[in-house]
């Protein structure tokens, strides 16, 4: 008998979903969790899954990815990956422990934040959007604590509560590339900061400081690829998609990376994402994080655009630190010190924030696209 799934809607309190979430690992309901946002958001995600059509064989979880290069798609994840994810990370951590919520569970994430709660056996605790973070650390229960974020937030927290960050025994942070003068900042305040790189298709993060989790692969081609039990199956009622993307037991991330005599991954962003500026290849990455260290700049967005001279432009859109007003004559020079002059921007634009996705991803495309209509 065919199977369909059971789509939920972002709860108030999520950890309301846990007994849903625990049926799915179990493999006895499928289960897709909409994102929170306006109705177009919601509609789009239901238009991905489709809880009219059969659910995929051995699929047990969907999660719509968050569109950063075009639109969501549904991950078809058996419920045995998401087990070997969230397995694989309590081991490499050292153990089970109590787990803060502060990232959406529309997004694989937040999602693996109760899914590792729930097989470590630990009550998660809850961040309350605008409470602060002492309040959500001071609910949870004595031990080993770990939370899971997005730089955009560890940044955050670093300015105004360093103190609560120190609480926890390691702080996975993902969802994009990490500056390394954040990572540098975050350990000199004595917070144990884990990068991780992963996606939804990985069930989550599965390399961690650039090292792979237990039964994980890594091999870099045209781009990163990724082997091991965390794989997805592919992608919801898409499989010209799936084909493309997963095949002989090994996915292709599109992502950018280089791999040590060690072993040890160094990701250098979305190939989609490059601008190629005077034959030149620029990780717009690399230039917000140079930007950021500028003392007028708050915090920095970079894409492309087409133009006659140089075939793509670098284009960067700032955040003001408070009472400076930057501009290209003093930015350009920051950039071409650090990067070269291809690197530098030749567009700028000062925004008030940064938007993100829903899964706490800059939204790089969403940005550009809003200052071409301006």
């Amino acid at each position: 008998m065919p199977r369909h799934l059971t789509l939920v809607p972002a709860p108030a309190d999520p950890l309301a979903l846990l007994p849903q979430l625990r049926a799915a690992l179990d493999g006895a309901a499928p289960l897709a969790v909409l994102p929170a946002g306006p109705p177009a958001t919601v509609a789009a995600a239901r238009a991905v899954l489709r809880a009219d059509e059969p659910l995929e064989d051995g699929a047990d979880l969907v999660v719509v990815t968050s569109g950063s290069t075009g639109g969501g798609r549904g991950v078809l994840l058996p419920a045995a990956a998401v087990r070997a994810s969230a397995e694989a990370t309590l081991r490499r951590l050292g153990g089970p422990g109590a787990w803060l919520l502060a990232l959406p569970v529309s997004a694989i994430a937040g999602l693996q934040v109760l899914c590792r709660s729930i097989l470590g056996g630990t009550d998660p605790a809850v961040r309350v959007p605008g409470e602060p973070l002492a309040a959500a650390v001071a609910r949870l229960p004595p031990g080993r604590r770990y939370t899971a974020l997005v730089p955009t937030q560890l940044r955050r927290y670093l300015d105004a509560e360093a103190g609560a960050l120190r609480a926890f025994d390691a702080v996975l942070v993902g969802g994009a590339a990490t500056d390394p003068g954040l990572l540098t900042r975050a350990r000199a305040e004595g917070v144990a900061v884990v990068t991780t790189y992963g996606m939804t298709e990985t069930a989550g993060g599965c390399v961690y400081d650039g090292e792979p989790l237990d039964g994980v692969r890594v091999r870099v081609t045209e781009g990163i690829e990724l082997a091991g039990p965390v794989l997805a199956l592919g992608y919801r009622l898409d499989p010209e998609g799936t084909a493309a993307a997963f095949a002989h037991g090994w996915f292709r991330t599109r992502d950018a990376g280089a791999l040590d005599d060690d072993g040890r991954l160094t990701v250098y962003g979305r190939l989609d994402d490059v601008v190629v500026t005077g034959g030149v290849n620029v990780a717009p990455q690399a230039v917000e994080a140079v930007l950021r260290q500028h003392p007028d700049v708050a915090d920095a967005v970079v894409f492309g655009r087409p133009d006659e001279e140089w075939g793509q432009r670098v284009v960067a859109a700032v955040v003001p630190a408070p009472g400076a007003d930057p501009d290209l004559a003093a930015l350009r020079p920051w950039v071409t010190e650090r990067l070269g002059g291809p690197a530098a921007p030749r567009e700028l634009h000062r925004i008030a924030v940064v938007p993100t996705l829903h899964t706490g991803k800059p939204d790089r495309r969403g940005v550009a696209a809003t200052l071409q209509e301006a």
